[in-house]
């Protein structure tokens, strides 16, 4: 297993539906671990890169409803 991890922009304003969607993210195959920033817009994926590349792991969270840009 090889981990990486990835900061991300979020694109709108953290709110109760965006950090429930980020919780249920944790679930995604290949994800590790997400952890919302103390700035509370920004996002960093620790995900499995033997399971997911850079770009699905961006299509995950977009799927997911999670609005993001890479940093």
């Amino acid at each position: 297993m090889t981990k990486v991890q990835l900061r991300y922009e979020l694109l709108r304003p953290l709110d109760e539906t965006l950090l429930k969607r980020i919780s249920d993210a944790h679930g995604i195959y290949g994800f590790q671990r997400i952890q919302v920033e103390t700035s509370l817009d920004k996002i960093t994926v620790e995900y499995d890169a033997s399971r997911l590349t850079r770009n699905g792991v961006e299509a995950k969270l977009h799927g997911a409803g999670i609005p993001v840009k890479p940093l």
